[in-house]
């Protein structure tokens, strides 16, 4: 069975880091990179069992320390959280034999709530990758136009 990891970087989250990690259920483990956080952001990481490591600026997200058995990694914003059918579609990809028809990167789709509703983004951003990915921007996978989709959606909320 696959092993993934999630990533997120936090920074005074503490008032929606919750819902986020409560939807993590499909992930082996979470890990955070705090950005000295002085809020309740490490209590409530803590709660939900993520490794919390400190921002180091010299760093890309990859670096960061996954377990040695994490062969994948999903990028997660703290204001997103995984759809239930999302949830759904990692379970079965992670269960799915590794070989060598592995696409080289997986994308989701997200949808964004906005002051006028709920707005689907018309690409698939890339967000899972192998741990050994060198493709960075930020904390972000840059997009790679061969990934594959799975289905569900990321849920991107605005406001807390």
């Amino acid at each position: 069975m696959r092993h993934l990891a999630a990533l997120l970087h936090t920074h005074n989250d503490g008032h929606r880091l919750g819902r986020c990690l409560e939807t993590l259920y499909p992930c082996d483990e979470i890990l955070i990179v705090d950005q000295g956080s002085t809020d309740q952001t490490l209590r409530i990481a803590r709660e939900y069992g993520a490794k919390i490591i400190g921002k180091d600026s010299n760093k890309h997200s990859v670096t960061y320390p996954a377990s040695p058995g994490a062969g994948w990694i999903l990028c997660l914003d703290t204001r997103e959280s995984l759809t239930e059918g999302l949830a759904a579609s990692l379970y079965e990809w992670k269960l799915q034999h590794d070989d060598s028809s592995d696409p080289n990167v997986l994308s989701l789709f997200v949808r964004e709530e906005t002051p006028m509703g709920w707005v689907e983004k018309p690409e698939a951003e890339t967000r899972i990758v192998p741990r050994n990915w060198q493709r960075w921007n930020g904390y972000w996978p840059l997009t790679e136009g061969t990934s594959v989709a799975l289905e569900g959606r990321v849920l991107r909320f605005s406001f807390p």
